[in-house]
């Protein structure tokens, strides 16, 4: 599947990732690593990882957290908003044309699966 909407958004140069990367800051604001980490169900490496090339090409920034200096906030900068902007066509035509392919029904049903499993998985074990 990431292939399939890494297709999508090859043209503006992004990977599936680094869109939900960029998209999940723009929505909620400034997040900790950790807490990015959280939210996206990725592995604090793997997610280091994908922010590496998005703040080289200027499209999010780290910034020492004022209320804890041991702590880096990441942030979407005005470039990265204009480029997750021009890449929500994109990403709505892929979400399209997966529904198209798949089913309705079943896309609906998939994802309702997969947010079950982010809710375990974020769940802490007893």
């Amino acid at each position: 599947m990431s292939a399939f909407y890494d297709a999508a958004l090859a043209p503006l140069g992004l990977r599936v990732s680094q869109f939900g990367i960029l998209s999940r800051l723009h929505q909620h604001g400034p997040r900790g690593i950790q807490a990015l980490a959280s939210d996206l169900v990725m592995d604090r490496t793997t997610l280091g990882r994908n922010i590496r090339p998005l703040e080289r090409d200027g499209l999010l920034c780290a910034v020492v957290d004022p209320a804890d200096r041991r702590f880096r906030l990441l942030s979407i900068t005005p470039r990265g908003v204009e480029l997750v902007t021009a890449a929500r066509p994109a990403w709505i035509a892929a979400q399209a044309g997966f529904e198209a392919r798949y089913g309705a029904v079943p896309a609906a049903e998939l994802h309702a699966a997969l947010q079950g499993v982010v809710m375990v998985l974020n769940t802490p074990e007893e």
